[in-house]
């Protein structure tokens, strides 16, 4: 194998490598070709951090992400973890989906759905109240929009939910200081803004005008179904579209719904400034507030989902941060960013986050 040809190419190869960690003097014009003219910055240390996450999103249900089988004493832990780095506010992001309960729904287990072997509804609660924590609670998702694009079909159902745990939970806990109106939609859909005007309204009146908030995507080229291999589609809304879009349904919401916090992850990262300074405009002409939902699970891997890249999480965090967001919460803290989750990969997550905005604890 000492043939000339093969000593000329581990010469060459030499050389390849060399050239790759040769300083500016072996760079014609003293200058990297590929960093000619960019400003230096610092991966480790930077001088202006993104909005920090102070709330998540409780996944009970696993709807498309496995279930971790957690008792109380993983969930206690967990909630020790999310206070360690500054999360206040927990939301579960349903109360129920088809036929899977949180609680025992007197009401929806009389129309066919299972009875839980825990009520988590009560355990988070209680854990919120132990961590001095706001929980907002996340309506029934009967799957008939999922079905039907409808998004009227879910008003039915909540209006006896709201009433029930309202009843039996709100008035009980300490924590229970908010809704989420769990119907999820990108675009103008059928029944959205009578939908969310008339659940919103009854949760704030039956509470006495606890807040209430929505948390949309955006239909970007990200914007794909979880169960399709397909990471993007040809066909995505421009900046325009979602504005005038958008701003149609915040005209209708708004009086009972005082925050949006748009989904971040299905669009390109090079779009962030763009869509998120619309949101702030739209939530500021029409007095709510403006939320981001960071999600912090990779949408651009053809394995659904794991973590995502701790890079991807700093570049929308400080998005959020130059549009003037007023909080940032993800989807979802226990799965893709806890030290106790099933994925590795989340502890890791976990630790370059406390590092990033310099958490001590």
């Amino acid at each position: 194998m000492n043939s000339p040809k093969r000593r000329k190419f581990l010469k060459n190869t030499s050389l390849i490598g060399a050239s790759l960690f040769a300083g500016p003097a072996l760079v014609k014009g003293g200058q990297s070709p590929v960093l000619e003219g960019a400003a230096p910055f610092d991966l480790v240390k930077k001088d202006d951090v993104g909005l920090p996450i102070t709330g998540t999103f409780l996944d009970e249900i696993s709807h498309d992400i496995p279930h971790q089988n957690w008792g109380e004493e993983e969930w206690d832990a967990d909630f020790r973890h999310m206070k360690d780095i500054g999360i206040d506010t927990v939301i579960m992001i349903r109360s129920g989906y088809r036929k899977f309960l949180t609680y025992p729904s007197k009401y929806l287990m009389n129309r066919g759905c299972y009875r839980p072997g825990t009520d988590l509804l009560d355990m988070y609660l209680r854990l919120a109240d132990k961590y001095g924590m706001k929980f907002y609670f996340g309506l029934y998702d009967s799957g008939e929009y999922w079905d039907t694009g409808n998004l009227a079909a879910e008003i039915e159902h909540n209006r006896f939910v709201i009433d029930e745990v309202w009843e039996q939970y709100g008035q009980k806990y300490k924590s229970f200081q908010g809704w989420y109106l769990s119907g999820e939609i990108s675009r103008k859909t059928k029944g959205a803004i009578d939908s969310f005007y008339t659940l919103g309204k009854q949760c704030k009146d039956v509470s006495g005008g606890l807040p209430t908030f929505i948390s949309p995507w955006i239909d970007g080229k990200k914007a794909v179904s979880a169960a399709s291999n397909d990471l993007s589609k040809a066909e995505s809304v421009s900046v325009k579209e979602h504005e005038q879009e958008w701003g149609e349904i915040f005209s209708g919401i708004h009086e009972v719904v005082d925050a949006c916090a748009f989904q971040d992850g299905h669009i390109d990262y090079d779009e962030l400034d763009a869509f998120f300074t619309v949101n702030k405009q739209l939530a500021d002409k029409y007095g709510m507030k403006c939320w981001t939902n960071a999600e912090s699970f990779d949408r651009d891997m053809p394995i659904k989902f794991f973590p995502i890249k701790f890079d991807k999480l700093c570049m929308k965090l400080e998005a959020a941060k130059r549009a003037g967001y007023d909080k940032a919460i993800t989807f979802e803290f226990s799965h893709f960013m806890s030290p106790q989750s099933a994925y590795l990969q989340a502890g890791h997550l976990y630790n370059r986050y406390k590092e990033y905005f310099e958490i001590k604890k």
